[in-house]
């Protein structure tokens, strides 16, 4: 599967199998993991990160499971910046159609003397080797610079140019702990594409955090800086406060396609199903008020909103239940939805069929 930089083409890295479960709580079997990662499958991600397969033996059997079965996308795995994580990392995942090794480490002052007790020079050395014995096993290598936001944007580029040098070809900017407002962040990775030697030439993506409720914002900011693949997962799960939310920034992407020019794998149709079986899985309900799979996101209760159930539905809905594989009757169990007596279940006859056309062109 080709993940050549293109002008308009989005791809999608979703890690809910990895940084998802480190949701509290979380414990995903491999069966359970095996699952999750054929429905990705279908719902057309580019990239599944499978886990972190030098954390336990069962989290190294279902990157393999995942690895071997799954096809048709990139398979994934994290190592930090260890010979021995990127051994364990490739033995796991070595079977896919399409493998990629994907390193970590930090690049902020903050990290590197508190949590690596290491000096500049040594991240970029470490960093270097690190990724120059990955590409030695591995054609596709991902570069992660841990906690990216809150970084000397120099050193930063200083980095990137390093990693690239060492043969990374995806470069990933995280905002580890969500700390970036939008501007700041689509500006870090505008000067990372345009300063650092050779940026021009891998794939660059983004992983943003939630803690400020700013992650779907960030990654917008990002593909609008010249990004061109996100990571996210279903539901937005992940430690803390989660990470960008899957199903939202996709739905951003449709809904504002004239004005993005953005385009994405994801078949939108498979999105509720794919958020269900998270939920189920996982043992974490989605939140009624949550954007775009949760209970109330389709529905008006009372007051004007309500009487859009009387009106045609673009009044108060950015979407049709089914462009995110949701019927009618599926919106919210045991509550009817408002409609009224109109000839094919919606009111108003020539009025809604105008509606329903609107909605046709607009997402299809």
């Amino acid at each position: 599967m080709s993940q050549e930089p293109r002008r308009d083409r989005v791809f999608v890295f979703d890690t809910t199998l990895r940084d998802g479960e480190h949701s509290p709580g979380f414990h995903l079997d491999a069966g359970s993991r095996l699952r999750i990662a054929r429905q990705l499958e279908r719902l057309g991600v580019d990239v599944i990160e499978a886990g972190f397969p030098v954390a336990s033996p069962g989290d190294f059997e279902a990157c393999r499971r995942v690895a071997r079965e799954v096809r048709g996308v990139t398979v994934t795995a994290l190592a930090r910046a260890m010979r021995e994580d990127i051994d364990v990392v490739w033995s796991a995942i070595k079977d896919a159609e399409t493998p990629q090794i994907h390193i970590v480490l930090s690049v902020s002052d903050i990290h590197i003397e508190h949590k690596l007790g290491m000096t500049r020079e040594q991240v970029l050395e470490r960093g270097a080797e690190m990724v120059a014995y990955a590409r030695s096993l591995c054609d596709r290598v991902q570069y992660s610079p841990e906690d990216a936001g809150r970084a000397d944007p120099d050193y930063l580029v200083e980095t990137v140019e390093t990693m690239i040098a060492a043969g990374a070809n995806v470069i990933n900017i995280p905002d580890t702990m969500g700390y970036c407002l939008p501007s700041e962040f689509g500006e870090l990775v505008r000067r990372v594409i345009s300063e650092a030697r050779g940026a021009a030439d891998v794939l660059v993506s983004v992983h943003c955090h939630n803690d400020l409720g700013l992650a779907t914002a960030n990654t917008l900011a990002a593909l609008a800086a010249g990004a061109r693949r996100m990571e996210c997962t279903v539901n937005g799960v992940g430690p803390r406060a989660g990470n960008t939310s899957l199903e939202q920034v996709v739905m951003v992407l449709r809904a504002r396609q004239a004005q993005l020019g953005f385009t994405c794998g994801v078949d939108t149709t498979e999105i509720t199903r794919t958020s269900r079986l998270v939920a189920e899985l996982t043992g974490t309900p989605v939140h009624p008020n949550k954007a775009i799979v949760g209970a109330n996101a389709l529905m008006h209760g009372a007051g004007i909103h309500h009487d859009t159930g009387l009106k045609p539905h673009l009044n108060y809905e950015l979407m049709t239940p089914a462009v995110v594989g949701l019927s009618d009757a599926q919106r919210e169990p045991g509550r009817p939805v408002a409609r009224g007596a109109g000839g094919s279940g919606h009111p108003g006859g020539d009025e809604n069929r105008v509606a329903d056309a609107l909605q046709h062109l607009i997402f299809g």
